[in-house]
């Protein structure tokens, strides 16, 4: 678990979730970013988001069928996902308040929320990637925008999960 992600190089510069992530967005060639505000509070909203085993295979959709956490160590995880077709990748990441960073072997994936008076502001980040190659946003983009509007519906309906 001693493996640096990219959220290692921006760590320093104390940034606010949201920010982390725009950052990442516009250094990392091929990283798509959306954001959306939702109506609900952080506490809500991140509790939801940030219980990965549960909720990872939901948002990702055709990317994982199954999440779980095999190595903890502080705000610091590896989390094995398996996918559709049984492969699996074990995902270094990196889990605090209002922050989740997973990069695994061909895919990097981040979400962020702050709150905005009782809303919250959410951003979910992705792409692929490819040994040798800049990141490149391939399917992930259109993900990105079908787990934020899986993440509004389900706390416009006040629901407890995102299912």
């Amino acid at each position: 678990m001693n493996e640096r992600t990219l959220d290692d190089l921006v760590d320093q510069a104390r940034l606010d979730p949201l920010r982390r992530a725009r950052v990442l967005a516009s250094v990392v060639p091929g990283l798509t970013i959306r954001e959306t505000l939702v109506e609900a509070p952080f506490e809500a909203v991140w509790g939801m988001a940030a219980d990965l085993e549960r909720e990872l295979p939901e948002f990702a959709g055709w990317a994982a069928r199954r999440a779980t956490i095999t190595d903890r160590d502080g705000e610091r995880l590896t989390l094995r996902v398996t996918g559709p077709l049984g492969l699996t990748d074990d995902f270094a990441t990196v889990l605090r308040p209002g922050w989740c960073w997973m990069q695994g072997r061909f895919l990097g994936v981040g979400i962020a929320a702050v709150p905005e008076g009782d809303q919250t502001r959410f951003a979910y980040l992705g792409g692929l990637r490819i040994p040798g190659r800049t990141a490149t946003t391939g399917p992930v983009g259109w993900q990105v925008g079908r787990a934020l509007r899986r993440l509004r519906r389900a706390a416009g309906a006040g629901s407890a999960t995102l299912n």
